[in-house]
């Protein structure tokens, strides 16, 4: 059995935090194995170089190893890919065709950010993890298939499973094994040698000398959240690498390369945030428009007993009014209420009979323009909230509508609606 230090060195793997050699260490313990492994962490930490290692260190290293990319192929066709399909099976299926499956028999197939699979195909995948058994989109006839299978995904499974997107049977066949990869924030340690590492690829790439960071860059580098991991550190270096002719990088040059929204500060928002908080909003806002309604409910009835019975404190006042009109020596009975019109003060029903009516129509305008103006604020915290999740994705609906807890047609509909 190879070490960890020898299966860095061959699959260039650099590091030496803790929890990265413990996810090595598992990949060689399960290697020998047919057991099935989820490889679990944030997009861009490197989760493909398990797979790899698992396959190459097993007894199907001769066979096929191919990495498919579940969220890059669209619904209509992944099983077609997965399965493979017979000829006339579908529009444009002009032949028969091999799925991953049948061509990887004997080999290893890594499903990558397995969490997007649709779940007719989490049906089938089941299947082929149960008994090696599957069926070609099209046909009825089963085929037998001996692939063994390691997945990786960045989303919080057991949330998927809650909300009824992923199956919890197959996430348990598919998660015999867990092998977490920690963020690169989680790998203080690591980064300033990673970037080291790309520095010198990307120099010796473009023919060119290595960049090198000032003391105070390389704090400002251990400093950052790297948000999109190992991904996004390369991606700067390269950046750095081709666009700076000073080959001393200071930490100006070094921040003008990165987004502002996560400099050095400690994240107040995880990955399963996002759902959940909107959730809460959503929670919040409905709890705010039923207490509006019973409000509003109370001011009707507060509205119409004012109206019909009028209050104790109302007709004092009209009453005082009258007498200082009328003079107070003047009997209650002496004064003609009909004659008071002109004395607006006075809503009492015994006071101005005929208007009753009116008045009683004019509250129920009054409770309607109140219920228009709470629909305009509902509407207007709902643009609010489009528009922050859209932001917050950078524009990809189906990541927005995902967060906001509606379906991406849906979120289409209401772009459409409000202009956005």
């Amino acid at each position: 059995m190879e070490s960890v230090q020898a299966i860095k060195q061959r699959f260039e793997i650099i590091g030496n935090d803790p929890k990265l050699n413990r996810a090595i260490e598992k990949a060689i313990q399960v290697a020998p194995t047919d057991i099935s492994v989820l490889v679990v962490g944030e997009s861009g930490v490197g989760k493909e170089s398990i797979p790899k290692i698992i396959h190459s260190l097993s007894h199907r290293k001769h066979g096929k190893y191919i990495a498919v990319n579940c969220g890059a192929i669209p619904e209509g066709t992944i099983d077609s890919e997965l399965f493979g399909h017979e000829k006339g099976a579908f529009t444009g299926a002009t032949s028969t065709r091999e799925g991953y499956f049948e061509v990887a028999d004997g080999g290893t197939i890594f499903l990558d950010e397995v969490g997007e699979l649709p779940l007719t195909t989490q049906v089938r995948l089941l299947r082929v993890l149960e008994n090696g058994e599957f069926i070609k989109v099209g046909s009825s006839q089963v085929q037998k298939t001996d692939v063994r299978i390691v997945a990786a995904t960045n989303v919080n499974m057991f949330d998927a499973i809650e909300k009824g997107k992923f199956r919890e049977d197959l996430y348990y066949r598919l998660s015999t094994v867990d092998i977490p990869l920690p963020p690169l924030r989680d790998r203080k340690d690591d980064i300033h040698l990673l970037f080291r590492k790309f520095a010198s690829d990307f120099a010796h790439k473009y023919k060119m000398p290595p960049i090198k960071l000032d003391e105070n860059a390389i704090q400002f580098l251990l400093k950052f959240r790297w948000s999109g991991n190992i991904r996004q550190l390369r991606n700067v270096a390269e950046q750095i690498s081709v666009l700076e002719t000073n080959r001393d990088i200071s930490a100006l040059t070094l921040q003008s390369y990165l987004p502002t929204e996560g400099n050095n500060l400690p994240s107040v928002i995880k990955d399963k945030k996002s759902e959940n908080d909107f959730s809460t909003e959503r929670e919040i806002l409905y709890k705010v428009l039923f207490d509006m309604k019973s409000d509003l409910n109370d001011l009707k009835k507060l509205t119409l007993e004012l109206m019909q019975n009028g209050s104790s404190k109302v007709q004092e006042t009209n009453k005082n009014l009258i007498q200082k009109i009328y003079g107070s020596h003047q009997d209650d009975s002496e004064i003609d209420y009909e004659d008071q019109n002109e004395l607006s003060v006075i809503p009492v029903q015994n006071v101005v009979p005929k208007k009753d009516f009116e008045e009683q129509e004019d509250s129920y305008l009054f409770a309607e323009t109140v219920e228009e103006e709470e629909i305009l604020k509902l509407e207007q915290k709902e643009i609010e909230m489009i528009k922050k999740s859209l932001e917050k994705n950078k524009g990809k609906r189906k990541a927005a509508a995902d967060e906001l807890g509606i379906s991406e047609r849906t979120l289409y509909r209401k772009i459409k609606q409000f202009d956005l």
